[in-house]
């Protein structure tokens, strides 16, 4: 009897379970839960802080957003400063090489080198933006992408030229170390004879000598400076600006930053578009739709007329119609 309530308790079972299934009842079988979606790990070098830097993360950050990449949910971002420092530069890509970053991103030309360098042996896709000459920094092959901030040389030129008609002689401070610098400067010599300037260029190594290369300039009676992209420069811009507003010397900057903080006028670019479009070309990498080798780095092709007309009557200069129709006022409120 004991073995029939034994079977016939058994077959209850299985009969109550198989109704339960026909009914679409829940079985004891747990479900397997989705697996969480993966983090992404960014890792942000920027070789120092300045506006036009700051305006490349900002805009980096605007278009990962754009691409529907939310920060903290789909990203998380390890943001480094460098603080123009090249020892530190190089210690921040290796950290970030340390840590398994899944993206580097270097912001100038420094940072951007030393991220690579430090990515090279994991294979870590690397991401610039603010570079003049990827070419000359050799960052135009392997796994690495990004944008140029190449100048409009000749549209700067022109424009020095229509707001000071008499104008010969362009100063210019660079780095000797920085490649985009190197570079541009190449092309001032090159393309001024055209437009009827000389450039008296000074090199310096570190940011310590760019206002005593600003004194010599003013000594040398230049008719005006054109300002770079140059880290080392734009960091000390303010004290270059009080030297030359006070020898009644006119700045022309690259970009709308070094305008709105007293450079005069500026064919230059907008550093938050070019940092826009550097971040939509990561989002890209990091969903695995492209590869950086895959994807030619890209140089902002539109350019903007920027002007400060505090700056430009403080020194006397007119802005010919022809400029002022196209111009945008950029002066800080």
């Amino acid at each position: 009897m004991k073995n029939l309530k034994k079977i016939t308790s058994a077959v209850l079972a299985l009969t109550l379970a198989l109704s339960l299934t026909a009914c679409g009842g829940k079985t004891e079988t747990p479900d397997t839960p989705d697996e969480p979606a993966k983090m992404y790990k960014i890792g942000i070098s920027q070789y120092g802080e300045h506006a036009s830097l700051d305006n490349c993360r900002e805009g980096f950050l605007q278009g990962l957003a754009q691409a529907g990449l939310v920060e903290d949910v789909d990203f998380k971002v390890d943001y480094q400063n460098a603080g123009f420092d090249d020892a530190i530069a190089t210690q921040i890509g290796q950290s970030f090489s340390a840590g398994d970053v899944d993206l580097m991103v270097g912001i100038a030309t420094p940072s951007a080198v030393a991220c690579f360098n430090a990515a090279e042996d994991k294979d870590i896709p690397v991401i610039f933006t603010a570079i003049t000459d990827p070419v000359q920094a050799k960052l135009d092959s392997g796994n690495v992408t990004g944008t140029s901030d190449k100048l409009p040389v000749e549209a700067q030129l022109d424009l020095i030229r229509q707001l000071q008609p008499s104008a010969k002689t362009i100063g210019i401070i660079y780095t000797t170390s920085e490649p985009n610098s190197v570079s541009t400067i190449a092309e001032y010599k090159e393309k001024a004879g055209d437009y009827g300037f000389t450039i008296d260029a000074i090199g310096v190594t570190a940011q310590s000598e760019v206002t005593q290369a600003a004194d010599t300039l003013i000594s040398h009676e230049v008719d005006c400076f054109s300002n770079l992209t140059d880290n080392n420069v734009v960091g000390v811009l303010p004290a270059i600006l009080e030297k030359t507003d006070a020898a009644g010397i006119p700045v022309y900057g690259s970009e709308v930053e070094q305008v709105k903080i007293g450079c005069v006028a500026s064919a230059g670019i907008d550093y938050v578009q070019l940092g826009i479009q550097t971040g939509l070309m990561a989002a890209k990498v990091l969903r695995g739709e492209a590869a950086c080798q895959d994807i030619p780095y890209e140089t902002i092709s539109e350019y903007g007329i920027y002007v400060n007309s505090d700056a430009l009557n403080a020194l006397g200069i007119v802005l010919p119609e022809a400029v002022a129709e196209k111009a945008i006022e950029s002066a800080d409120a």
